[in-house]
């Protein structure tokens, strides 16, 4: 069963960050998965790693859209990217030097970070890009 499963609801209503979304949403399934079947810490490690890279990725495209279109709220939005980052890599590091595992609380918070900011943070830009022909 997959811990996320994307819908409309997630939409921000831009094609390119709706598919990076659902790419996020398709990493934090597969670590789900690993996790669930008790894969080896390699894998989980890289699978890990694997989502941490492309939510920079994610965040280094969604932040130019919104510089492009003059997006008010840009400052404050990098601000919550730079956050959820620390807070992710410090997870990653930490489950690199073994000193936590993989479990459902950390995946839970995955999840959480993921969807609150998608349906929160990122709602909010929508309509503003959208305004701007960016779909």
């Amino acid at each position: 069963m997959a811990l996320l499963t994307w819908n409309s609801r997630y939409s921000v209503g831009v094609k390119t960050l709706d598919s990076q979304h659902t790419v996020l949403f398709g990493l934090l399934n597969d670590l789900h998965a690993a996790m669930l079947k008790g894969q080896a810490q390699s894998l989980t490690g890289s699978l890990l790693r694997k989502l941490v890279d492309y939510t920079h990725t994610h965040f280094a495209t969604e932040e130019r859209m919104l510089e492009e279109a003059r997006y008010p709220g840009l400052a404050e939005h990098k601000i919550k990217h730079r956050d959820l980052i620390q807070k992710v890599e410090g997870y990653t590091l930490r489950f690199e030097k073994g000193e936590i595992t993989l479990n459902l609380h950390l995946m839970n918070f995955l999840r959480d970070w993921l969807t609150e900011h998608i349906q929160k943070t990122d709602h909010e830009y929508g309509p503003w890009l959208n305004e701007r022909g960016v779909h």
